[in-house]
């Protein structure tokens, strides 16, 4: 069996494609969290000067203390509603590299099984052994990298229940606050 020109061309095309695909995924997530820096570190401020302010105009120490008290709730609210949102884009980041990762190993698969396929056919006799030792390994590598997939998607959901863990937990402190 030979590799043609066209299908050398074909697979460099895919290969690049991938690339960009995943490179794109990335910077859209980038994108995503520096919109919400951006957006943390300017409430942020924003609440520092009201906070500034609210004090400058404190009438004695338990009114300081009372700002003080109540800036901490909403701070605190603030904090998690942030780490959440960066967790989400984190998540939806990695579902979509993910994804674009799993649609061109299945590909590969695919091309790699289509080309074994017609080495065999033209394959000299007696290497039949040859042929299944190599269908063997690309289906022993095909079941590791499910496997891997399997744990990293366990894995992705007991974070999801950490943090909602997490979350839920909080909720009785900002009612006891």
């Amino acid at each position: 069996m030979y590799v043609t020109p066209e299908q050398f061309t074909a697979s460099g095309k895919a290969g690049v494609e991938a690339i960009l695909g995943v490179a794109s995924a990335q910077f859209a997530a980038l994108e995503r969290l520096n919109t919400l820096h951006f957006e943390a570190a300017k409430t942020a401020f924003e609440d520092s000067v009201g906070y500034a302010r609210a004090l400058l105009g404190a009438k004695d120490l338990q009114e300081a203390v009372n700002l003080g008290s109540a800036a901490a709730q909403p701070a605190f609210e603030k904090a998690l509603a942030y780490s959440r949102s960066v967790y989400e884009t984190s998540t939806k980041a990695n579902g979509e590299i993910s994804r674009l990762l799993e649609a061109q190993t299945a590909e590969f698969t695919k091309s790699v099984n289509s080309m074994i396929e017609k080495f065999a056919k033209g394959a000299p006799a007696g290497s039949d052994a040859a042929v299944a030792a190599v269908k063997s390994a690309l289906a022993a590598a095909n079941s590791a990298y499910d496997s891997f997939n399997k744990v990293a998607k366990q894995a992705t959901e007991i974070a999801e229940a950490n943090f909602a863990a997490a979350a839920a937990a909080s909720r009785p402190m900002r009612k006891a606050a």
